[in-house]
């Protein structure tokens, strides 16, 4: 275990810290293990990692191909509301007459069910908060053969979910 991490800040509030240290010195946000050698090591480490296995040129050919199999896939079934994605990140969104956007009462918790249903034909996906969205993030080196076998396993789940 190596921590390693970063903050984003806004303009705005970059400004307030860089006054504050001009007039209070530098802000106190360290602790016994901050920009330790083996994190920093191990990030560099991970960037090389992403490159040498182009990472994040998979992220562009794979992810819009998960999101178009399972739109293809599932897009169509009459309790399917909207598929969605952007990047390696996918989404299904479940409704009881998606074309009036209306959805389950949330006491149903169909989105978890869904996503029991896929654990069943070995895919971990989640049920994601705040409606019945069954989510996919899966690694970047994920393959197109793995994302068939993510995109068969939903359709299994959907069908044992809504259509028993």
């Amino acid at each position: 275990y190596a921590p390693l991490s970063g903050s984003i800040v806004s303009e705005r509030v970059f400004k307030v810290l860089a006054e504050g240290t001009d007039a209070m010195g530098p802000i106190g946000h360290g602790w016994t293990y901050s920009a330790h050698p083996i994190a920093v090591a191990a990030g560099v480490a991970n960037l090389k990692l992403v490159d040498s296995l182009n990472l994040l040129e998979n992220v562009t050919v794979t992810g819009p191909a998960l999101t178009t199999m399972l739109q293809d896939a599932v897009g169509d079934h009459p309790n399917v509301a909207e598929v969605r994605g952007c990047g390696m990140l996918s989404a299904v969104e479940f409704a009881e007459n998606p074309q009036e956007r209306r959805f389950y009462d949330p006491s149903l918790k169909v989105g978890a069910k869904v996503t029991a249903a896929l654990m069943v034909h070995g895919v971990v996906g989640r049920a994601m908060p705040g409606g019945d969205i069954l989510g996919f993030a899966p690694p970047l080196c994920l393959t197109m053969d793995e994302a068939r076998a993510i995109v068969d396993a939903t359709v299994k789940a959907v069908r044992d979910t809504f259509d028993s």
